[in-house]
């Protein structure tokens, strides 16, 4: 980079190969003529080669000087795009917001609503993220967490969303013969979803000891994640913990039916927490704004299992 002649000489090189003439370069730079002539003079010196013949009127580019002009301009133009890129890149970012949740609050609570989102912010962009191990965390490049847990999180400024509840649902025809069964839940086969303990979901063990009922006597199924779980109990194999974030859209739809009185507050909740460095972000404000707004009608709604 130091074989480089100063950006300032190229510069008034490119605006004279452009327009034809020092003056005219000079006018559109505002400097003078003879500070125009003093810095082609200079880059000629720097190059080591005559770069203007100014034995013809008006003084026109010596082979070099083509050379050197085609290449210039190239370069001042790379360098126009590159910064017009960089500040539609960063226009962009201002205007989205990444947001993070697991893949069944993404796709059972958050999309369908997202609707919402863009009629009142058209113009703000929500990239939703569900991270392989459906675990949310706060790392870099998130601005808004979804997060479940009894208390809330301390990482960012947070805002309880809704109290979270589970009941068993199954399809139609699977709680229609499960509420004719004495024993209930103890002969039929349980959903069950693989989440780390760590994590704070309860299962079908916790579910069953708080409502002091039987373990289940029959082998159950295991899903790696709760969109699994949902379309297995949708064909009508096996009842699920329904989590109202999960099913309460598809028990009001009637695709799933809540066992009667089966509705259990396990005292959790969803939360929305903006990372720090996300607080002052207009997109990030405006979603956090959304996000309550459209939990309000989560805990409003008459058909959700409420705690």
């Amino acid at each position: 980079m130091d074989r480089l002649p100063p950006l300032r000489l190229l510069i008034i090189f490119d605006a004279v190969q452009r327009l034809g003439s020092m003056q005219r370069a000079a006018s559109e730079l505002n400097v003078t003529r003879p500070a125009v002539s003093q810095a082609i003079r200079a880059l000629e010196d720097y190059v080591g080669v005559q770069l203007v013949d100014r034995s013809v009127k008006p003084a026109a580019a010596t082979e070099a000087g083509e050379r050197l002009a085609f290449a210039t301009r190239r370069g001042l133009e790379q360098i126009s795009e590159a910064i017009d890129d960089i500040r539609q890149t960063i226009g962009l970012a201002e205007r989205q917001v990444t947001v993070c949740c697991t893949l069944g609050m993404a796709t059972y609570w958050l999309m369908p609503r997202l609707a919402g989102f863009y009629a009142a912010y058209p113009d703000i962009m929500v990239n939703v993220q569900a991270p392989p191990s459906d675990l949310p965390v706060m790392s870099a490049g998130i601005d808004v967490a979804l997060r479940y847990s009894a208390k809330p999180w301390k990482d960012g400024a947070t805002e309880r969303l809704f109290s979270e509840s589970v009941c068993p649902v199954a399809s139609p025809k699977v709680m229609a013969d499960l509420v004719e069964t004495p024993d209930l839940l103890s002969r039929v086969t349980l959903n069950h979803v693989r989440v780390p303990e760590r994590y704070g979901w309860a299962g079908w063990r916790d579910y069953l000891k708080a409502r002091g009922l039987p373990r289940s006597q029959r082998t159950g199924q295991v899903f790696d994640n709760y969109i699994q779980a949902v379309q297995a109990t949708l064909d009508g194999r096996g009842v699920m913990l329904g989590w109202r974030s999960i099913t309460s859209a598809l028990v009001d739809e009637g695709r799933l039916v809540a066992l009667p009185g089966g509705v259990h507050d396990f005292g959790t909740a969803y939360w929305a927490t903006c990372a720090p460095e996300s607080e002052h972000k207009p997109a990030a404000q405006a979603f956090m704004i959304w996000v309550q707004n459209a939990a309000l009608q989560t805990r409003d709604a008459p058909s959700a299992p409420l705690p």
